[in-house]
């Protein structure tokens, strides 16, 4: 490959997941650029790269400024781009604002997909390149309490479906990485949202999802483990369509292709007080 088909641009790349994989993609010789939305993220990724003996560039970008998107893009015509910003979205439908919900589906659909319509003509000048798309095993199934979440990965899976047939006779390879819990801030977010909701009528099952969430916690998956299969769809030949990852992430799959739904729905309501 040549130096400048080496260029991958990493969205959401301040912490977990996107850091991982920004640190990963150096070690492989590729030249990463994480985007990040304040200078204090800049700082901390520079730091975290120094740390582990790679060079990493980063970028302003705000997926939903659709302005900055095409700066960022037209500027570095990236050969790789992984789409992994997103929000918490937490709460039942019934707590979220449209304001939020707006942000979820502009940051984690339309902000990933705009990046990659801006890009696909880069890579197409060159007969190759590769979409990576962040998505969840919950792009696979729905929960209660987290659906504006769900709506935004379940639409990212559809949208990256139809895309990777459109363009695949262009040498460009899209992928769909569908991890389970990793540690990453957006538990955190997802956290300090439902402590918000103190005046809610669903105040039980937040507090339970809260206590299941720090529970958890310490069972999450490292953040590299994700990081090095992006990392490998960079490289393959033909990359897969979808990759799970993480044990969770098969269990939870398998879960919700073998029970009925009235029983998946019995077991949330029980669980969550609903």
């Amino acid at each position: 490959m040549a130096a400048q088909d080496r260029t991958v641009l990493v969205t959401g790349a301040g912490t977990g997941i996107g850091l991982a994989t920004l640190i990963e993609l150096a070690r492989r010789g590729f030249s990463p650029v994480g985007g990040v939305r304040t200078p204090s993220k800049a700082r901390s990724v520079i730091r975290a790269a120094r740390a582990a003996h790679v060079k990493v560039r980063t970028v302003t970008l705000d997926v939903t400024d659709a302005r900055q998107c095409k700066a960022v893009i037209d500027e570095l015509k990236p050969f790789g781009l992984v789409n992994n910003a997103g929000v918490p979205a937490s709460g039942a439908i019934e707590d979220v604002t449209d304001e939020v919900a707006r942000l979820a589906m502009e940051t984690m659909v339309l902000g990933p997909i705009r990046l990659a319509r801006l890009a696909i003509p880069h890579m197409r000048e060159r007969r190759t390149g590769r979409i990576v798309n962040i998505s969840s095993v919950y792009g696979l199934m729905t929960t209660p309490l987290t659906g504006w979440y769900q709506a935004a990965k379940h639409a990212l899976e559809a949208l990256s479906d139809a895309l990777r047939v459109e363009v695949a006779s262009d040498g460009i390879a899209v992928a769909l990485i569908e991890p389970g819990a990793f540690r990453s801030n957006i538990w955190e977010g997802a956290g300090n949202d439902l402590q918000r909701r103190i005046d809610s009528g669903y105040l039980t099952a937040y507090k339970r999802l809260e206590t299941g969430i720090k529970a958890g916690q310490r069972l999450m998956g490292d953040p590299i483990e994700v990081a090095r299969v992006i990392s490998g769809v960079m490289t393959a030949k033909s990359p897969k369509p979808r990759y799970l990852v993480g044990y969770d992430a098969r269990a939870i799959d398998i879960y919700s292709k073998v029970l009925p739904t009235e029983v998946r729905d019995r077991l949330a309501r029980f669980t969550l007080g609903l």
